[in-house]
């Protein structure tokens, strides 16, 4: 019986695949945002000037204050995800060792912090397989919508230019 050699990579659902996608989405919009200081500014799709500046009643209301998590502008949105796309390549003691703690790092510790809620144990009798599907799950999806939205970033930017709309 021949043994037939499979490239996990070229499956479709294999997490490996899913992280080339993501990559190769960031890479494209990198190469393709030559002037990412031009997305300053300029709202996330689905968000108006005036969420991010006031509300009805002349009060400032930031979309950090509304949603601590969330990226401001095309700008912040543009740097999250290349700052991703660079701690999956190059890991977090990279950045460890060269400055200080990125998105990513803030999340974990953030998240070290936090209580358990319950999930599953999280003790040296839990079952790993069943957190490693748990995790494995999250990735994906994660990396799924990061992918999109690397692609919507890109698009939208080349629209706009294309459109003269960034112009002030």
């Amino acid at each position: 019986m021949m043994m037939q050699i499979i490239d996990p990579a070229s499956n479709k659902h294999s997490l490996l695949n899913v992280m080339h996608r993501f990559i190769a989405a960031a890479n494209n919009m990198d190469e393709t945002i030559m002037v990412p200081s031009l997305l300053r500014d300029v709202p996330l799709e689905g968000q108006t000037s005036a969420q991010v500046e006031t509300n009805n009643n002349n009060n400032v209301v930031g979309l950090q204050q509304l949603c601590p998590n969330k990226q401001r502008d095309m700008y912040e949105h543009y740097l999250l995800l290349k700052s991703i796309k660079n701690d999956m390549e190059w890991g977090l003691l990279k950045r460890e060792m060269s400055s200080g703690a990125t998105f990513l790092e803030m999340a974990v510790k953030q998240e070290e912090k936090q209580p358990v809620t319950g999930d599953f144990p999280l003790d040296d009798n839990s079952d790993l397989e069943d957190q490693f599907h748990y995790h494995l799950r999250g990735l994906f999806g994660v990396l799924s919508k990061l992918t999109v939205q690397a692609d919507n970033l890109t698009c939208r930017y080349k629209r706009e230019i294309g459109g003269g709309n960034f112009m002030r």
